[in-house]
């Protein structure tokens, strides 16, 4: 078995087993992948814990399940039950996300023998023990082909950053800033007075910014988004691409974001893709508890300390931008 697949399934073993007797329902990916992926996770527990059969279960996650299959594990029949997703399965599949939005943990499962945990519900286990160590499985072996595959958004960045319009001589964040796509254009906007930093968790990332030369004009730093390793209000901008949907907790996210801006400050939080084209690219629509909805950021914003003053959510990209209190 591959060391990722042994350690993801470690991992829910060891938080599963201890709830035992319980029902734990594998659902979605590609054709198969369900059966096979409950397979696993049940050879996973320990010899006193594996009195599971694994029956295959069709049709489980409902529209979003389309021809993917489902498996369910049982110990034994129960009322404590475990939804496990696997978000993958044919591209062309259309649904409405339901069988995830109902999922205790989510696994990206696009690439079968790297399995990356997204998602498991805090009453399951704190983020402190799975976000960290799955971010960087996730994004580290996406980093060298980053740029490769979405190089056309430059542009993009650069439109998002002018409409930021960071303040000559500021300090700017790019928070979360994988290859660094966003830091020439932030270097150029607060100019030779300024300071740009690159923040972001994962070392691979870091190294593809440097291998683009992104870090001639801007420091870049190894930082989890939810501590940075900065003074209470420094920042006048701060610069969230593809961010706050990834954390594990949005509103404490955010509140650090808040921390380390001063008042008036901007926050700008992008995507060079709307969240409708971003969900049909993954095979499903946009759900209403998503925290980039508009009826829920404005909130969670306001909650830690922002007021939102813009909001796009066009087909070719995602921007609210917001001033810290």
């Amino acid at each position: 078995m591959p060391e990722r697949i042994r350690e993801v399934t470690a991992f829910l073993a060891e938080v599963l087993a201890p709830r035992a007797p319980l029902t734990v329902i594998v659902d979605g990916g590609d054709q198969g992948a369900a059966a096979a992926f409950a397979a696993r996770l049940a050879a996973a527990f320990p010899p006193s814990a594996r009195a599971w059969r694994v029956d295959a279960v069709l049709g489980l996650s409902g529209p979003s399940g389309g021809r993917g299959d489902s498996a369910l594990n049982v110990l034994e029949p129960a009322a404590d039950r475990v939804i496990v997703y696997l978000r993958g399965g044919p591209r062309g599949r259309r649904g409405n996300g339901e069988g995830e939005r109902r999922a205790q943990v989510v696994i990206d499962h696009h690439d079968p023998s790297w399995p990356v945990i997204r998602h498991v519900h805090p009453r399951l286990a704190d983020p402190e023990r799975w976000y960290l160590a799955e971010s960087r499985a996730f994004f580290g072996a996406r980093a060298a082909d980053w740029d490769a595959k979405f190089g056309d958004d430059l542009p993009a960045y650069a439109t998002a950053v002018a409409t930021a319009e960071p303040c000559p001589g500021d300090l700017a964040l790019d928070v979360g800033c994988g290859t660094g796509r966003a830091l020439p254009a932030l270097a150029a906007a607060v100019g030779p007075a300024g300071r740009v930093l690159g923040l972001d968790l994962t070392p691979a990332m870091l190294d593809a910014a440097r291998a683009a030369g992104r870090h001639a004009r801007a420091g870049l730093v190894l930082a989890d988004a939810r501590r940075l390793p900065l003074p209470d209000g420094v920042a006048g901008l701060v610069f969230a691409a593809g961010l706050v949907q990834h954390l594990p907790d949005p509103a404490a996210g955010l509140a650090e974001l808040a921390r380390v801006t001063r008042p008036g400050g901007r926050l700008m939080i992008f995507h060079p893709t709307g969240r409708v084209a971003l969900a049909a690219r993954h095979g499903r629509t946009p759900r209403p508890d998503e925290p980039l909805n508009e009826a829920n950021l404005g909130p969670l914003l306001a909650a830690a300390g922002w007021e939102m003053v813009r909001y796009e959510d066009p087909e070719d990209h995602f921007l609210a931008l917001a001033i810290r209190r």
